[in-house]
């Protein structure tokens, strides 16, 4: 599992700009190739290649989307996006389109940033979007699936998200009470994410869903 080539969606965000910071040092990676809208704000190393991408017209870059293992940390929120069928089209569509030129372009191992709750009957439009994304990616014929469930992500983010920095708190503080079964609702840092989806990648084969206490050990071994 030497000199393998990875695939970036989402390089820009918390868990992306850890996920890239972590395949740069990593010995098993030779080159990452980043999909990002803009060139700001990502790392510069001598074996990342940046491609500047629409996302409104991925298939114009299909070709690219070739190598070893892919990783998706797509996410935004309805703020940004600015209403739930934007937010759909980001969420949902697009990381399921990505994977599906990418397992048609070879790629053979995939992780995915989902979220905890993630459901695809769920009447919350934020875990259906989630849940609906795990599905059309799981239909992808791939070696290795690994969809990966945090809880609040816990990081500096470059932008600010009203009402997430008191979260993070109150979060913080309540985790030493979450134990036994509501582990998995601890906050959890975005570079322990990042870490485990490499790990996962590297070693498992067959789709997976891990939960966000699984997550953080794994990424502590």
């Amino acid at each position: 599992m030497k000199n393998r080539t990875a695939i970036v969606f989402g390089g820009t965000g918390l868990v992306g700009r850890a996920l890239i910071d972590e395949l740069v040092k990593s010995d098993d990676y030779d080159v990452i190739k980043a999909f990002i809208r803009s060139r700001i704000n990502i790392q510069q190393a001598s074996k990342i290649n940046a491609f500047i991408v629409d996302f409104g017209d991925i298939e114009s870059f299909a070709r690219h989307i070739r190598g070893d293992d892919l990783y998706i940390c797509i996410g935004t929120t309805i703020k940004k996006a600015g209403s739930v069928k934007r937010m759909e089209e980001t969420d949902r569509d697009l990381p399921v389109k990505i994977s599906a030129i990418a397992c048609k372009n070879g790629v053979r191992r995939v992780a995915v940033v989902s979220s905890i709750g993630a459901n695809a009957g769920s009447a919350s439009y934020y875990l259906r979007i989630k849940g609906e994304m795990e599905k059309g990616i799981s239909e992808q014929d791939f070696e290795s699936l690994a969809i990966l469930r945090p809880s609040l992500l816990l990081g500096e983010r470059e932008e600010q998200r009203m009402g997430e920095k008191a979260g993070k708190i109150i979060m913080k503080f309540l985790g030493i009470f979450l134990t036994g079964k509501l582990r998995k609702y601890r906050g959890i840092e975005a570079r322990s994410v990042a870490k485990a989806m490499i790990h996962i990648l590297g070693k498992s084969k067959g789709p997976a869903i891990y939960e966000s206490d699984i997550i953080q050990k794994i990424a502590d071994q």
